[in-house]
């Protein structure tokens, strides 16, 4: 039987997809595009493990997936062929597992990201840090820097972080309880490892950031969810989990603008954590991930800056202020046996941070361009909300609800109807539009609504998709 079609495939040993994997991705791409087409035979498995240079039994569980999958066909004696009836896609959406939708996601390469709300890197400070950089080197005393300096990070750097949360966030902090780390995800796991151990609980917000949640878990502590609604987290099943266990160590929020959903922890209930955590004994981890792009009045303080609040870890980042690439982020807190674990903790990991950049990014802050770019940042990102939202207003609002938020690089959508997530996901991805599945944010039961990103993506990318968007969401209702 002639087989003129060629497998063009390169197996990468290097890869954590299995290889039976990278051959089943093959075959199904090349199906998609045409390249092989209904009632076309495949190799032999004992010819393409010998092209292959791999084990037959490779081969077969390739094969076994696209026959799972119902891509190909076996007949006995005859051998494999293409499917005279390609899986319709619509109907197997909802089965499919977790990995056979990354799959399918790494085929079709998505041209739109919907991300997490990160900022736009083309409007990013980049000459400026480069010459702040170059200007760090060319100092006659740069050979001090070659050495080894102190686990929290640089002492002036540290200074002015000090000074940017006294003036602008309303705190009374100093550069002794500030820790400087590789982004706000290493805060969070220094966090976790200094002040959570097995046995501990600690309250995290449902649905939130999977991520903090890791750590939280990778510390031993047990993971117990509290519900959002338009307030923020609800205080009075903070009040029951309270009085259940009697383990809790730690409360972790998003307050000033929660994760995913956006909405702001309002006043009242920022007290009464406060008075919660006063009571019990238990310290607040305030993720402040999202404070500079702010287009109302002025940011909401931190709970952070309350001076009755007696324990609380602070984490910020520096990562959308400069450019997205940039891992600076920091932790603040009024214990010094919790920072000197802290430092001695980083001493094991990274022995110290990037002091070269932290020199460099503390001369841009010296010189204003921080400053400046920030307030030109801010109006490019207020433009582009309120854009996004009159799309939202054209394409969605007979179908999902949303808020204007007062800042931030992202909007939550919250479908009218409760959706097959998996198959949302999956169409889109088809139509080359990803977005992050809400089993991302959810605790247990995934939650009907979505992040939608607008920070990095041009306004042509935006209307296109989330045309796009409110076209599945209407077909998958």
């Amino acid at each position: 039987m002639l087989r003129p079609w060629k497998l063009e495939l390169e197996i990468d040993k290097m890869l954590e997809k299995a290889v039976y994997l990278q051959i089943a991705d093959t075959f199904i791409s090349d199906i998609r595009s045409g390249r092989l087409k209904a009632g076309d035979a495949l190799p032999g498995s004992r010819n393409l493990a010998l092209m292959l240079k791999i084990n037959r039994n490779t081969v077969v569980e390739a094969y076994q997936v696209l026959i799972n999958e119902e891509w190909v066909i076996s007949r006995e004696r005859k051998g494999i062929f293409v499917s005279e009836k390609l899986p319709v896609l619509q109907e197997k959406l909802s089965s499919r597992n977790p990995e056979t939708e990354e799959r399918l996601l790494a085929l079709n390469k998505p041209t739109i990201n919907f991300d997490d709300g990160h900022p736009d890197s083309k409007i990013a400070p980049v000459t400026e840090l480069a010459r702040a950089y170059r200007q760090i080197f060319n100092r006659k005393a740069r050979w001090q820097m070659m050495g080894y300096g102190n686990e929290h990070g640089d002492t002036e750097f540290r200074k002015i972080i000090a000074q940017m949360l006294n003036h602008q966030r309303g705190m009374h902090i100093n550069e002794q309880e500030i820790s400087i780390t590789r982004g706000s995800q290493m805060a969070m796991f220094l966090t976790a490892q200094c002040l959570l151990k097995a046995g501990d609980a600690i309250i995290v917000e449902n649905p939130g950031y999977k991520p903090a949640w890791k750590a939280f878990e990778y510390a031993g502590a047990e993971l117990l969810p509290v519900a959002i609604d338009n307030e923020g987290i609800l205080i009075e099943d903070i009040k029951r989990l309270l009085t259940q266990h009697k383990n809790i160590k730690a409360l972790y929020i998003t307050p000033h603008r929660q994760y995913p959903t956006t909405v702001t922890l309002s006043l009242a209930r920022r007290l009464e954590l406060i008075e919660l955590s006063n009571e019990y004994g238990i310290t607040i981890i305030e993720d402040d991930y999202d404070n500079e792009f702010h287009f109302g009045y002025r940011p909401i303080l931190p709970v952070s800056s309350f001076n009755k609040l007696q324990s609380y870890v602070y984490i910020g980042t520096l990562s959308k202020v400069v450019a997205p690439a940039l891992r600076i982020g920091y932790l603040a807190s009024k214990d010094p046996e919790f920072i000197q674990k802290i430092g001695d903790l980083r001493k094991i990991i990274d022995v110290q941070g990037d002091v070269i950049m932290e020199q460099a990014v503390l001369q841009l802050i010296k010189d204003g361009a921080v400053k400046k770019h920030i307030k030109k940042a801010t109006v490019h990102y207020k433009y582009k909300r309120d854009f996004v939202f009159s799309l939202l207003e054209k394409y969605l609002k007979d179908i999902a609800d949303f808020t204007l938020p007062e800042g931030g690089l992202a909007f939550w959508i919250v479908p009218k109807k409760n959706l097959d997530w998996n198959k949302v996901t999956s169409l889109l991805i088809e139509k080359s539009i990803h977005i992050i599945h809400p089993k991302q944010y959810s605790y247990d039961q995934i939650i009907n609504g979505f992040r939608l990103s607008y920070g990095s993506l041009s306004e042509e990318q935006l209307e296109e998709s989330i045309q796009t968007i409110s076209e599945v969401l209407r077909l998958a209702k």
